[in-house]
């Protein structure tokens, strides 16, 4: 699917292609192709002289491949963040800067793609050229990486309350350590996307082709990334702190567990070590003079059980 935009005082404005793409007349200074069909590409080769990149070279991670110059032709791929749940993942996109048009090749529409159609349709005096347009795609992408680490605070803060509030037992250190690793997935594709951002924007930079307006601008997105960067790590920290209570609490629920088997073996070592004494096979039996033999024998081991178990519970081992 193709979806052009041509820019109308600062608005992205929208254009209806046709079955080959449409009229070369509207000079779109946007051509988003989302998982395009070979006549759409047939059709840009046609129109502007050159192919949209391949999905297998958008995977293509070589350095020389991402960020480079052809010609006429600027070329840039980067990976961009699709949703804010843990299950999220990048998605490979590929700029191509070809005179005053922009061209984006990906698999799979992406949110800020569609915040970015929105903002512009909204607001007026905001784009002036395709550079801009992928300046602001760049900045957007930015912003939803910075929302998403603040869902990640918010569900870091509920394992917090559940880790530190409560008795943890062992179903909620299960459910706690999903919920942590599943934060650390998402908090470590945030940090990647934001990396991958900053090395196209300092492509951008050095290209030479942006004017001081731009240069500014990315200026800014390189400050905001160099705060996210911060955030980043103090959230691995923060899920260090949470899997090492978290595995305290389990590793206490377990020596709970040892404890009682081991106060349990001390306590019943007495009588089985009486029981075993009395019941030797001796020439003359205790009992056969002693009619209380039997009585005071069990007795004795009810006692030898009583008294650990009683001092075992005032020194609080038992709880």
């Amino acid at each position: 699917m193709l979806n052009a935009f041509t820019l109308n005082n600062g608005r992205l404005n929208q254009i209806a292609l046709g079955e080959e793409g449409g009229a070369r007349s509207d000079c779109p200074i946007w051509i988003d192709a989302v998982s395009p069909s070979d006549e759409e590409r047939a059709w840009i080769e046609r129109s502007y002289h050159f192919s949209l990149p391949k999905p297998e070279h958008l995977r293509d991670i070589e350095a020389s491949a991402r960020f480079y110059e052809e010609g006429d032709e600027l070329h840039l791929r980067s990976d961009f963040l699709l949703g804010k749940e843990s299950h999220s993942r990048s998605v490979a996109v590929a700029f191509v800067l070809s005179g005053e048009t922009l061209f984006s090749v990906h698999e799979e529409d992406l949110p800020v793609f569609h915040r970015l159609r929105v903002h512009t349709h909204a607001q007026s005096g905001d784009v002036g050229d395709c550079k801009d347009v992928l300046i602001d795609l760049y900045s957007m992408d930015v912003e939803f990486s910075a929302d998403a680490l603040e869902e990640v605070y918010a569900d870091l803060g509920q394992v917090s309350l559940a880790v530190l509030n409560t008795r943890l037992g062992d179903k909620g250190a299960a459910a706690a350590l999903s919920s942590i690793a599943q934060a650390e997935h998402l908090n470590g594709r945030i940090r990647r996307n934001v990396m991958d951002t900053r090395r196209a924007i300092s492509f951008l930079m050095r290209s030479k082709l942006l004017n001081p307006g731009q240069l500014e601008e990315t200026r800014q997105i390189m400050q905001d990334i160099d705060s996210l960067d911060g955030h980043t790590a103090f959230l691995f920290d923060k899920i260090n702190f949470l899997m090492s209570a978290i595995v305290g609490f389990i590793n206490i629920n377990q020596n709970k567990i040892v404890r009682l088997f081991s106060v349990a073996s001390v306590a019943l070592l007495p009588p089985m070590l009486i029981a075993s004494i009395y019941g030797m096979n001796f020439r003359h039996m205790p009992e056969l003079g002693w009619e209380t033999g039997y009585p005071l024998a069990l007795m004795l081991m009810a006692l030898s059980v009583l008294v650990p178990f009683w001092f075992f519970h005032r020194r609080g081992w038992l709880k």
